[in-house]
């Protein structure tokens, strides 16, 4: 289906979303909120998109919420910031936790805000050198939101996170990579093949393992040993069942690379 401010790129398996408003360093409205949604949750039910790449169209990732749009809003009377995040904000992120397939986040430029947040509820995290990272809604006298005090914490550590989330200071990518917020860090030329690199890895991996995964380490983070033990029974079980294992095993056997389908 069309979409107005995303952009939706299907190729080989590569599955490339990219806010596209970039006169307003793709700041985010609820229509941008509920078409990304939408996105992910038709790329969670389609078995030809293996990975999912989300980055920004323009000099930057997202700068977070429109505040242009939300004055508007709350200018027009009835604007609830409750309301609003548990209908748009809070179900993004929710659609990008459970969808199966890795997503990678392609930080072209500042990520402020819930524009961080969307970085953060990605898997991995690629930075140009000139991306930044900050946690402004302290700025505007806001809580962070859209999942970045369960995501953020979990990355750094507590103490780190709070700092950065009591300051709202920015943090340049090499600072980024030294936290562990992003994994990588490469030159603005180099941003867009070191991702697509990365994509094609995943692309020829096997998909219904990498969910198993996802699920596995989600649960773990909120479960005690016990629960998590059995948890990865389970999911081994099902692991155990898909064709890409049992092309895993007779690749191993023949010496050969192995040929996931995503099966």
């Amino acid at each position: 289906m069309p979409f107005e401010t995303i952009l939706h790129n299907l190729q080989d398996g590569i599955l490339t979303l990219t806010l596209n408003r970039p006169d307003k360093l793709n700041a985010v409205t609820p229509l941008l909120l509920r078409e990304l949604r939408e996105a992910f949750e038709q790329a969670a039910g389609d078995r030809t998109v293996r990975v999912i790449v989300l980055t920004g169209a323009g000099r930057g990732f997202c700068a977070g919420a429109d505040l242009g749009a939300a004055s508007e809003l709350i200018a027009a009377g009835g604007f609830s910031y409750e309301d609003n995040l548990n209908t748009t904000y809070n179900p993004l992120i929710m659609a990008m936790q459970r969808v199966p397939q890795p997503i990678i986040a392609a930080v072209n430029g500042v990520a402020a805000g819930a524009g961080m947040s969307l970085a953060l509820a990605c898997d991995l995290r690629i930075a140009a050198e000139s991306a930044s990272f900050l946690q402004a809604f302290v700025k505007i006298g806001l809580v962070p939101d859209s999942g970045s005090t369960w995501l953020l914490p979990r990355l750094i550590g507590t103490a780190r996170a709070l700092e950065l989330m009591l300051t709202g200071r920015k943090v340049s990518a090499q600072e980024a990579f030294a936290l562990g917020i992003v994994n990588q860090v490469v030159q603005d030329a180099d941003l867009a093949n070191t991702v697509a690199g990365m994509a094609q890895t995943f692309a020829a991996a096997p998909t219904k393992t990498i969910g198993l995964i996802k699920q596995a380490v989600n649960f773990a983070m909120t479960s005690t040993l016990e629960e998590v033990l059995h948890k990865e029974a389970v999911l081994q079980g099902e692991a155990g069942a898909t064709a890409d294992h049992a092309e895993g095993i007779a690749a191993f056997l023949s010496k050969r690379p192995p040929n996931f389908t995503g099966e």
